[in-house]
Formats: C-alpha cells, sequence, structure tokens
C-alpha cells in the first residue's frame, strides 16, 4: 500500500497507511453520481409487466436510489423495472408485491456504524418471504457496512468478513491491490455471468476496495478471489468529538488469507434468490475528485452489465 494515499470509498475516506495498514474515517455526508451516465437500455427486459424493485433506504443507508445509486435505478428503471423506496421498517406489507429487495450499504444505529442495521423481526422476515419466493440485493462493502449486514446475511448461509480485502494476484495495478479485476477463471460459469445472449456475456468486473464473502455449500461464488487475496480485519473503532461533529476512525489489523472466497455470491435460497456482494461502488457511476470513472461509467469493464444480468437472474429472466 502506498503511504498516505486516499481513496473516497461510500461515506469512508480510507487512508492507505504502508506496512499493511489501513485506517478509516467515517464521513457524514450525501454521495453523489455522474449525471453524465447513460442508463439507456436498447432493448428493455420488460415492457409490458414492470416488476417492483423496492431500495431499501430505511436503515442508514449510505447509498439511496436519488445519491449514490441513482444511476443503478435509473438503469433500472429503463430497463423496465419499477421502482420504489421504503424509509422504515421492512415488513410483511412492505414486501408485498415485491419482486427484488435491494439493500444496499445498511448502516447500524450506533455511532459506529457498525451493530446489527436490521433487528431480528425484520431478519426474519426478509428471509421468508425469500423462502417463499422473493429476491434480494444484498449490497455491503468493509467495516461498518459489512458489520451491520453480517447477521442478515448469515440467513442465507454467506459468511462476511468484515475486513478489507486485496488481491494483489488480480489487482487494478493503476488504482491498487484493493482494486480487484474479475475475469477469465475468477469468473464463474452461472446465468449471471453468462447473460441471455452473447452480447450480455459478462467478462470483466473492477471493484472497488471491499470486503470478501462466503457462500453456502450450494451456493455459487460469482465473483472469485485468487489464492493471493487477504483480509485486513477491522479493530476496535474510535470516536472523537468536536462539538457536534463525530468522526469515527479504524485501523485495520494484520492480514489473513482470504483464498477461496468471493466478492459476490448467488444463493438459491427455498424458491427464492439472493445474490450478496462485498463491495458497493461497482454498481455506482460517479467521478473521483480527478474526475476519474468509478463503477459502472468505468470504460473496458462489464460492471453496467453485470449489475443488469444480476437484475435479470433475481427476477427469474434468466
Amino acid at each position: 500500500m502506498g503511504r498516505g494515499k486516499l481513496f473516497l470509498v461510500g461515506v469512508i475516506v480510507l487512508v492507505l497507511l504502508g506496512a499493511g495498514g489501513a485506517a478509516l474515517f467515517l464521513l457524514k455526508r450525501a454521495e453523489g453520481y455522474d449525471p453524465s451516465f447513460d442508463a439507456a437500455v436498447a432493448a428493455p427486459a420488460y415492457g409490458e409487466q414492470h416488476p417492483v424493485v423496492l431500495f431499501d433506504e430505511g436503515h442508514h443507508n449510505a447509498h439511496l436510489s436519488t445519491t449514490g445509486y441513482r444511476p443503478l435505478a435509473q438503469l433500472l428503471r429503463a430497463d423496465g423495472y419499477a421502482i420504489r423506496k421504503s424509509d422504515g421498517e421492512i415488513t410483511a406489507d412492505v414486501l408485498h408485491g415485491v419482486a427484488v429487495l435491494v439493500v444496499a450499504l445498511a448502516q447500524g444505529a450506533n455511532e459506529t456504524n457498525d451493530v446489527a442495521a436490521f433487528s431480528d423481526a425484520e431478519a426474519s422476515t426478509i428471509s421468508e418471504w425469500v423462502l417463499r419466493g422473493g429476491s434480494l440485493l444484498l449490497i455491503t462493502d468493509h467495516w461498518p457496512f459489512s458489520a451491520a449486514a453480517a447477521s442478515l446475511g448469515e440467513r442465507f448461509g454467506v459468511d462476511m468478513s468484515r475486513g478489507l480485502t486485496e488481491d494483489p494476484a488480480q489487482a487494478e495495478t493503476t488504482l491498487g491491490p484493493s482494486h480487484i479485476v474479475f475475469s477469465g477463471q475468477s469468473l464463474a460459469d452461472h446465468a449471471i455471468l453468462r447473460g441471455r445472449r452473447a452480447d450480455e456475456r459478462v467478462l470483466r468486473v473492477l471493484s472497488y476496495t471491499g470486503q470478501s464473502l462466503r457462500g453456502p455449500h450450494d451456493g455459487v461464488s460469482l465473483l472469485v478471489l485468487s489464492s493471493r487475496a487477504t483480509d485486513a480485519p477491522p479493530t476496535a473503532p474510535e470516536i472523537r468529538r468536536d462539538g457536534g461533529d463525530v468522526m469515527v476512525s479504524m485501523t485495520y489489523g494484520e492480514p489473513v488469507s482470504a483464498a477461496g472466497r468471493a466478492q459476490a455470491v448467488a444463493v438459491e435460497f427455498g424458491r427464492g434468490r439472493v445474490v450478496v456482494l462485498g463491495e458497493a461502488a461497482m454498481l455506482r457511476a460517479y467521478r473521483g475528485g480527478d474526475g476519474e470513472a468509478i463503477g459502472m461509467n468505468r470504460r473496458g469493464y462489464d460492471n453496467r452489465q453485470f449489475a443488469l444480468n444480476v437484475m435479470h437472474w433475481l427476477s427469474r429472466l434468466i
């Protein structure tokens, strides 16, 4: 890692300290997006029917359908989905008529945002809904988002490392070892990667500093980490106060092997389906401080098609 290098990741500034160290500083601010992102879909998947995609926005979510994930919501709307949002508790009534529930970067309600984002009752409601045929897209990231979503992921047999994942064997070298390129054998043979036809096949996906996952034995690792991948576990966060401002910082510990793990998994759960992502910026479209495209708007990668294919699988188009 390069000493003193800064990356804006979610609502977090990640400071890479060198010698395997990294610190996170939590910033309380809204996330922007690239207004020039082309969300048009030449041949929308849905014309007459419009499956409902519900964005959870009631759990301190860092990315909303109107902020950091606005490009994703626009893309799905252009593909024929009906977009709704929920800004409160997830109940059976809220999920009635919903085809896909999207939970993006839910956070805990404590100062460090790392307690469980969903109550036991909500997690049970979601898992029972999926069991009966619903579909869930659970989008997580490094701490604190990983810790906040871990108990919900466990309902579907998905283990979250909660740390910071690096993969020097598959890194985008211009960005650093936590920015991972998935291509070739690191992409599973799965409908999500194949798409419906040749022009929908996903060949390259870039992730931007997240955590690793391990799915259940009958799940599929979609984006597979190499044998050289590592996870640096989070340590106890520190809280500093300055008047009404609160700054949370956390330093990662010594890395451990993440071989055999992934940054995206697909699970069939009862009659339903679940996709869990260990990194959130791969489905964003925004510009870094130097104007660099980050997410679905970055040329040379298939993140945009990956997003569509994930939704097509969850809505049972493929």
